[in-house]
């Protein structure tokens, strides 16, 4: 199911479908947030922003709204 990276829930996991937004800064890309790669929500700051995320082995921390425009695909447990 395809979803945003925005709405993903704290321990779930999901594979980066698109990243093609110009407002995902050069930074990201370079961290590893491309197309194919896993991701999981480790963490949520107290307010829910930003979102501490593990991108195929590498930690960063995103902010919401650019999060929103990072195109997942959830994994299915079943």
């Amino acid at each position: 199911m395809r979803d945003k990276l925005a709405y993903l829930k704290r321990g779930e996991t999901a594979v980066i479908v698109d990243v093609s937004s110009a407002l995902i800064p050069l930074k990201l890309l370079e961290m590893g947030c491309l197309p194919g790669n896993s991701v999981e929500l480790v963490q949520m700051a107290p307010f829910k922003d930003p979102m501490y995320l593990n991108i195929n082995g590498s930690y960063l921390a995103i902010r919401k709204e650019t999060a929103i425009h990072i195109i997942i695909e959830k994994e299915s447990h079943g």
